[in-house]
């Protein structure tokens, strides 16, 4: 089902930024700098807020956020400041004594992208893009926190917008056994790969006048996780152009949604 919300039909820098503004200082410190090196050679530069009274003996979710083409860089904090909206809600006092998690935010380096495919075509194969350098590298991040933490390998979710919403598709596609659930937003992914991750729990969302990302790409993935048999929630924003993470984001009960999935098997 398609969950419609009205907007206006126009949304500016000013305004996207006005909904995220306050608390960047407070979150270069709860955001910690790291920098991790990939069985390749190359680096990726990360930022990771732990759990708020991290216990050893618990085990505790995590959320792997993957930004968009404005967070791109070799600062490691633009992937955080760009689009800063998850990593506050993610990172306030209620969420972190609700819901304790790992957050890792890898930031891509500049002329670099989560999938290497033009952002205005939309779905992919998956069969002529290879995986990138830098989305391989995010993966063996992925197993080398889990070796340094207590993570629930049950409970590892990804989110990502625009670029990051490619992103997102595509590390689910590729590692289908790792995820509980994908929150990928205005993104596309390779719609003949779905039956793949048709255990994956899923929750889109895109705006239908998205001039950068069609619209399209959203639709024709949770087209074929439904032809899957799966039961993927899509949110469609009527009038909203490309900045569709602030609703996205903002819509009530998606982070309890997230923190509910449980990783289940592969058929």
């Amino acid at each position: 089902m398609i969950i419609r919300r009205l907007f206006a039909s126009v949304i500016v820098w000013g305004t996207a930024m006005a909904a995220v503004a306050g608390g960047l200082d407070d979150l270069k410190s709860l955001y910690k700098a790291r920098e991790f090196a990939g069985k390749d050679g190359g680096k990726l530069l990360v930022r990771l807020m732990p759990p708020k009274d991290y216990d050893a003996k618990q085990k505790y979710p995590l959320v792997l956020v993957l930004h968009g083409a404005g967070g791109r860089g070799d600062d490691n904090w633009g992937q955080v400041r760009d689009q800063s909206l998850p990593f506050q809600q993610l990172a306030s006092d209620e969420m972190r004594a609700k819901h304790p998690c790992f957050v890792v935010a890898p930031q891509c380096p500049g002329g670099k992208q989560w999938v290497n495919w033009p952002w205005g075509k939309g779905s992919y194969s998956q069969d002529k893009v290879a995986v990138s350098p830098e989305l391989k590298r995010t993966v063996e991040l992925l197993d080398a926190l889990a070796k340094e933490f207590r993570i629930d390998a049950d409970r590892v979710v990804v989110t990502g917008l625009s670029m990051g919403g490619y992103g997102c598709w595509d590390i689910i596609l590729r590692e289908p056994k790792r995820f509980a659930a994908a929150v990928p937003i205005c993104g596309a992914g390779d719609p003949s790969r779905a039956a793949t991750v048709q255990h994956v729990a899923v929750w889109a969302f895109h705006g239908d006048k998205d001039g950068v990302v069609p619209v399209r790409g959203s639709r024709e993935m949770v087209a074929a996780l439904k032809a899957a048999g799966a039961e993927p929630k899509y949110g469609e924003f009527p009038g909203v152009g490309h900045f569709a993470w602030i609703p996205a984001y903002k819509t009530p009960g998606l982070w309890d949604w997230v923190f509910g999935q449980r990783r289940t098997p592969a058929s």
